[in-house]
């Protein structure tokens, strides 16, 4: 039997359809950081327990998951991601056979502005998100949180469908929100202090990144957007450290 974890916070757009592609779990616990919206009222209305944390740590959020779930297997879903139809079959074929693996490289479409994307960093793009129980030890970093288990990766071949950015609105609301955790993070860290062309060599090497190594421009006008977005990214990032270092020296 398999839990499926989800992790939300003010999500009443996107809530409904994720746990309609999780009909097939034998239960769905949502992990709930501070929901002000009707999140938590959907959830409870589709038969779904909430389980509600405070903070801001992700790999905090997933550790509640494991916990707070009741069945051997565990799949960790996002809320603006949906487990397809022959991903949800596989997933089921798989638990109800004896496996060697302890866990799940799941293979995920990204969908950006109403595109499926394919450069600029979308390929290739893997989680591990399906895990036998026992074997799953803790998940770590704050943002980009990684598991540890006990045992062997293996590979699904069917997709997760990963709804990245509605609309414009939406990605500034997250960068916001992510760029005040990456931030964070490096100020924790002890980041050398953010001087003019540090901001500058940050977003240059970014632009790099995207463009030239990644070929965000391959996926069009979507793919263009993104690439700009992940460079104005990373100069609010560097902006926000340099404020908090600033606030530290008065």
């Amino acid at each position: 039997m398999i839990s499926a974890v989800v992790i939300a916070k003010n999500e009443s757009r996107m809530i409904g359809d994720c746990l309609k592609s999780l009909k097939f779990a034998d239960e769905i616990v949502i992990i709930d950081s501070g929901s002000t919206d009707d999140t938590i009222k959907i959830a409870r209305r589709m038969g779904a327990r909430v389980v509600s944390v405070i903070g801001s740590d992700y790999s905090e959020f997933r550790n509640y998951g494991l916990k707070a779930a009741g069945y051997d297997w565990l799949l960790y879903v996002d809320a603006d991601e949906r487990v397809s139809g022959q991903l949800a079959e596989e997933i089921q074929q798989l638990i109800s056979a004896p496996v060697t693996d302890a866990a799940f490289e799941i293979p995920r479409t990204n969908i950006f502005l109403g595109r499926e994307m394919h450069s600029g960093g979308w390929g290739h793009d893997r989680v591990i998100r399906l895990f036998v129980r026992e074997r799953l030890v803790t998940w770590h970093h704050a943002l980009h949180e990684q598991p540890e288990f006990n045992g062997r990766l293996g590979k699904l071949s069917s997709s997760l469908i990963h709804y990245s950015h509605r609309d414009l609105t939406s990605m500034l609301e997250k960068t916001l929100l992510f760029t005040g955790y990456e931030a964070g993070l490096r100020y924790r860290s002890g980041h050398p202090p953010v001087v003019w062309w540090r901001i500058f060599r940050v977003m240059i090497t970014e632009f790099w990144q995207r463009f030239v190594r990644l070929s965000a421009w391959r996926d069009g006008p979507e793919g263009i957007i993104d690439g700009l977005f992940q460079v104005f990214n990373m100069f609010v990032i560097y902006a926000r450290l340099w404020e908090m270092q600033l606030s530290k020296h008065g």
